[in-house]
């Protein structure tokens, strides 16, 4: 095995390196532990969300499979934020910085400590991303655990219901004590969301692309399944070190793609474009816009799950999991089973055994009969977005949208609006400034989208903008326009009352106003000035890119 300590021999081995034996000999060191491969178990465990909790135990539990298969784990923490928490305030800023942060923080701490193999625990939307990020740079033999989903509270709900209720209260449907009674029922305890929301859907797709265990994103966070799969990924990646096996050998253009087309059975998030394009890009995977579209185009929407459907993790948990979702995707020849997994096996290969889900459930539909016989996650381009847009079609909102801008130039102005009752049927509001770089931070909009929701407007009106979207939003909704406005784009050319059309099957997204107007309207317009001129929010918007390339911050 000493062979395989690539790393760690740097900083163990010699009498030069006496100083740091002596190190971490007072962190409880022996002699023997100098000669095992050194394993660094990364923990997102936070009191600050109900997310990642439970997450030190988990650590824990990855620790002592590392240890008893024979190498030396040591435990270190990276940051975590809570997007449910910041949401519609200016704190959702730092929710997309957050990733580059974690990703940083692990390269630094593992580089600098000479992991030879990484297990990275994430339990909520950016940590989850950033762990991956942080060990598709490193490039050492790596495994990651999903913290796993949240149960569902009092009549089924879940901080989207939340959300919901508030658009409600302010629309007179819901009175101040029935809001309290949503508000204290919702989160029964730890784990991430419980829809197919960011943190669900993410834990989906690593788990299709082979960097973590089998059935690792569908398991409660508080559970033994849970508990034995932070253990097992101790132990595995021992496994993989011993074998030699690391990210660059999993994370190839198939694999990306296989996580594609399970996301979209799925239904999940939108920002799985933005955040499968950061890891690729760590990867050296030559990921696309382009490549989302494709793969859209042939893969059918087959789970019913929240936000647009009606079920939430626990109960795809239930039933199986994303297991025999995998299973029966790769049998009609959706999946690559050729792609190798963190088990050392293909994918295929760990699928062979799984047994169809149970007759009778209706959370998965056959392939004969999808929900939408296509994905939902559209790519739109047109002279609103040149670089692209993100739009999540399910076909509960149609498949077209013609309507008048409303514009708005923040988030909290727009929210303000729609509470007060100014967003009316055939609006198209536009939220502007609130990309990447003009954020800056690229904040999500469940805040109004949810509002929109609970005053009874969906599919009555759509709402488009350069920041994202929750995973919890559903609606005509389009994010991730690029160029941004405050890099010039058109859409901060948008004036009140111009017409926009949205078309999904042609994947257009156009504003109607003649070229010579929108040229005088250029000739007049100033970027706007930066928000944030200290800290790290002006250094991320200084340095980071459009989000058509996954506003990733080292390129």
């Amino acid at each position: 095995m000493a062979n395989n300590r690539i790393h760690s021999a740097e900083i163990f081995d010699g009498a030069e390196q006496a100083p740091s034996r002596a190190m971490l000999r007072a962190t409880g060191f022996t002699s023997e532990d100098f000669t095992k491969p050194l394993v660094g178990i990364a923990s997102t465990w936070s009191m600050v969300t109900p997310c990642n909790m439970h997450i030190d135990e988990l650590a824990k539990r990855a620790s002592e499979g590392a240890d008893e298969a024979g190498g030396k784990s040591q435990v270190f923490n990276t940051i975590t934020v809570s997007d449910g928490i910041s949401m519609g305030t200016k704190g959702m800023r730092y929710s997309l910085v957050s990733r580059e942060v974690i990703a940083d923080s692990i390269e630094t701490v593992a580089g600098a400590a000479g992991f030879d193999g990484i297990v990275a625990i994430g339990g909520c939307d950016k940590n989850m991303p950033g762990c991956a990020m942080a060990l598709a740079r490193l490039n050492r033999p790596s495994v990651f655990v999903y913290g796993g989903t949240i149960l569902s509270g009092a009549k089924r709900r879940d901080i989207v219901s939340v959300f919901e209720a508030v658009g409600s209260h302010s629309a007179g449907k819901l009175s101040d004590e029935e809001l309290l009674e949503v508000e204290s029922t919702a989160i029964p305890g730890p784990g991430s969301c419980g829809g197919m929301y960011t943190a669900n859907t993410m834990a989906s797709a690593i788990e299709a692309f082979g960097l973590s265990l089998p059935n690792s994103s569908a398991q409660n966070a508080v559970s033994d399944n849970k508990l034995g799969d932070a253990r097992r990924a101790g132990e595995a990646v021992v496994e993989l070190i011993e074998r030699g096996i690391k990210p660059s050998d999993i994370l190839c253009l198939e694999a990306f793609e296989n996580a594609i087309t399970v996301a979209t059975a799925l239904e999940g998030s939108t920002n799985l474009v933005l955040h499968l394009l950061a890891i690729a890009h760590c990867a050296g995977v030559p990921l696309s816009l382009e490549d989302f579209d494709r793969v859209g185009k042939r893969t059918p929407v087959l789970a019913d799950m929240r936000p647009a459907g009606r079920y939430s993790m626990p109960e795809l948990v239930e039933i199986g999991g994303i297991q025999p979702l995998m299973k029966m995707l790769l049998e009609a020849g959706l999946l690559d089973g050729k792609c190798l997994t963190v088990t050392g096996r293909t994918l295929a290969e760990n699928l062979a055994s799984v047994e169809p889900y149970p007759e009778g459930q209706t959370i998965v539909r056959p392939l004969h009969d999808p929900i939408k016989p296509d994905g939902h996650l559209v790519i739109l381009r047109g002279n609103l977005a040149p670089e692209g847009a993100v739009a999540k079609i399910t076909g509960h909102e149609g498949l077209s949208f013609q309507g008048t801008a409303k514009v708005f130039e923040s988030e909290e102005s727009a929210m303000q609006a729609i509470l007060a009752g100014e967003v009316v049927e055939g609006h198209v509001v536009v939220i502007r400034h609130e990309g990447p770089r003009g954020g800056p931070g690229m904040r999500e909009m469940l805040s109004p989208t949810s509002a929109i929701s609970g005053r009874g407007l969906d599919g009555k009106v759509a709402l488009i903008t350069d920041g994202r979207f929750s995973g919890g939003s559903h609606g005509f909704l389009i994010g991730h326009i690029s160029p941004e406005a405050s890099r010039g784009g058109n859409l901060a050319l948008v004036e009140d009352g111009d017409e926009i059309t949205i078309d999904a099957e042609a994947r257009t997204l156009e504003l109607k106003v003649p070229a010579a107007v929108l040229a005088a309207r250029r000739a007049a317009w100033r970027a706007p000035e930066a928000r944030e001129t200290r800290g790290v929010l002006a250094k991320y918007a200084t340095s980071v890119e459009s989000a058509s390339l996954g506003a990733v911050t080292d390129l």
